[in-house]
């Protein structure tokens, strides 16, 4: 019997993953069901929190990020059930009465649940909140979304001239102001809109392109008062807002999908169906991008799923060409990036991506990382100050690369390890866990 190409080694605490790609090749067949939209399952608990009554999620994302948020809102006083992916409950306290915790407030690894509750944290008056994360949280960007929460009158402390948790807050009754954002950014939108939903007045973010629009959506679904302007990329909330408990239906993260549509185009004779994925305009950059480089997808059976419009991907094995991504699109296809540049060192000719320098204030420097890991295995990547150049038709080899701890790195380091020759040693894999915690069982059940 030939030994599994996969291994999964454990030492201190960490694991790393051993892709042995035999001689023969792999070949990736079957259908995948992926992980919840991260996004949506972190605003479903926080607004089945601030809302009157229960809400009902399905399909919730049971990574780590969200178990962050949820700890969070259960440590001030909502009721939220055990997080399972069939049917979460979360018994809401009202917009308003969040209640002051005992201890510090943990988002983990998560930077969604920080800032989106910083917005929420600062609009309750007359209670005090601390929040911190893990080491990689503590050393990413808080002023983005800091600065707007103070010109709203918020009152928030932390380190580096309050940039960088952990971050006290002592909420206020705010003033709704219009902020013109510098970065499209769903978080920084997220956060002001929320803090909005208990403003007295019009709360509105204008930003330069148009960002994921999650937050919208859901928003509208439990009732906010909401007015878009697609015209500007302008957002407007009018509070104060009442907010009534929903039924969630969480569609799969496109985010997720991206790892299985790259490997299906990559690795000679495969056909993957990758189902119930969420093709909401504002994240289906990936596909633009995939499509461009000729991509062989179809997108099937769509449908409309909690006012989310939702598909089943099937990708074959395709002949791919290099692309220049950059600008607009940039926003919508923010978190592929990493495994955009594997299917990049697969395409012929050499594909430039620009206008990304937020990758850089990540879990990791992700441009650094993956041109840095994806170089050790024999690729061309060099690294521009916002971006990447990646000169494909590389053979690659296998050998030792690292996560960083970083989950959308560790992911496509895997994938770039289907088509290595010999062994690709993933250290610290265990990240995969963060938004897709059955990705290497995943991974060995199509390898064929």
């Amino acid at each position: 019997m030939l030994a599994s190409p996969f291994a999964v080694e454990t030492t201190d605490r960490q694991q790393n993953l051993i892709v042995t790609r035999p001689q023969t090749g792999f070949c990736l067949r079957g259908r995948i069901r992926i992980p919840g939209d991260k996004s949506i399952s972190h605003r479903a608990l926080m607004l089945g929190a601030l809302a009157h009554g229960e809400t009902q999620i399905q399909g919730l994302l049971l990574g780590e990020d969200p178990r962050s948020t949820a700890s969070c809102f259960r440590a001030m006083g909502a009721e939220i059930s055990e997080l399972n992916t069939d049917l979460v409950r979360v018994q809401g306290i009202g917009l308003g009465q969040l209640q002051e915790p005992a201890d510090v407030l943990d988002a983990g690894n998560s930077g969604t649940t920080i800032r989106l509750m910083l917005g929420i944290l600062a609009s309750h008056p007359e209670r005090f909140f601390t929040v911190t994360g893990d080491s990689s949280l503590r050393s990413r960007p808080m002023s983005r979304v800091v600065k707007p929460l103070q010109q709203m009158g918020a009152l928030i402390w932390g380190r580096k001239g309050n940039s960088l948790a952990p971050l006290a807050i002592q909420g206020q009754n705010l003033k709704p102001i219009h902020y013109q954002s510098p970065i499209a950014s769903a978080q920084v939108k997220s956060c002001i809109l929320l803090a909005g939903l208990m403003t007295e007045g019009q709360t509105t973010v204008t930003e330069p392109a148009l960002s994921r629009d999650h937050s919208e959506r859901i928003l509208q679904a439990f009732g906010a008062q909401l007015s878009i302007d697609p015209e500007t990329h302008s957002v407007t909330v009018t509070g104060p807002a009442q907010l009534q408990g929903q039924q969630v239906v969480v569609p799969g993260d496109i985010s997720s999908a991206a790892f299985w549509l790259v490997a299906g185009a990559i690795v000679p004779d495969s056909e993957l169906v990758i189902e119930n994925v969420g093709v909401n305009p504002t994240r289906t950059g990936i596909l633009t991008a995939l499509e461009m480089m000729g991509t062989d997808i179809q997108l099937e059976n769509r449908r409309t799923v909690a006012g989310e419009p939702v598909a089943d991907l099937r990708v074959r094995t395709s002949r791919l060409n290099a692309c220049t991504i950059a600008g607009d699109i940039i926003p919508s296809l923010i978190d592929e990036i990493p495994i955009l540049a594997v299917a990049a060192v697969f395409a012929s000719g050499t594909t430039v991506i620009r206008d990304a320098a937020e990758l850089r204030v990540k879990e990791s420097d992700r441009l650094a990382a993956i041109a840095t890991e994806l170089n050790r295995m024999g690729a061309k990547v060099t690294e521009l100050p916002d971006g990447l150049e990646i000169t494909g038709g590389t053979a690659l080899t296998g050998t030792e690369v690292d996560s960083y701890t970083d989950h959308r790195i560790a992911m496509s380091l895997a994938i770039a390890a289907l088509n290595a020759s010999g062994a690709t040693t993933i250290s610290r894999a265990e990240a995969a866990a963060i938004s897709y915690p059955d990705f290497i069982p995943t991974l060995q059940r199509v390898c064929e």
